[in-house]
């Protein structure tokens, strides 16, 4: 079981804003995170790795462009539709 707050953490930091100092790194830090727990496959962690040296790539218009990690894409999408709701 997750602790809540580890995981909140982590989803800031696999959201982070592009262009931030070390935000390519936190955003692979926090996508090892959510493959360890079985949220995202391979193929996908790997976008974000190759991306982690890059603050300004956006490792999600990478895996659309690849047809990869649709489920992780889901997920993301579904925080992001929580979040815009009261």
């Amino acid at each position: 079981m997750s602790d809540p707050a580890e995981e909140a953490e982590n989803w800031r930091l696999v959201l982070s804003p592009l262009g931030e100092a070390w935000s390519g790194r936190a955003r692979y830090a926090a996508a090892m995170y959510f493959y360890k727990r079985g949220d995202m496959n391979a193929k996908t962690l790997e976008v974000y790795r190759v991306s982690s040296r890059l603050d300004n790539q956006d490792p999600l218009s990478i895996i659309r462009e690849r047809g990869i990690g649709e489920a992780w894409l889901a997920k993301l999408e579904a925080i992001a539709a929580s979040q815009s709701h009261p």
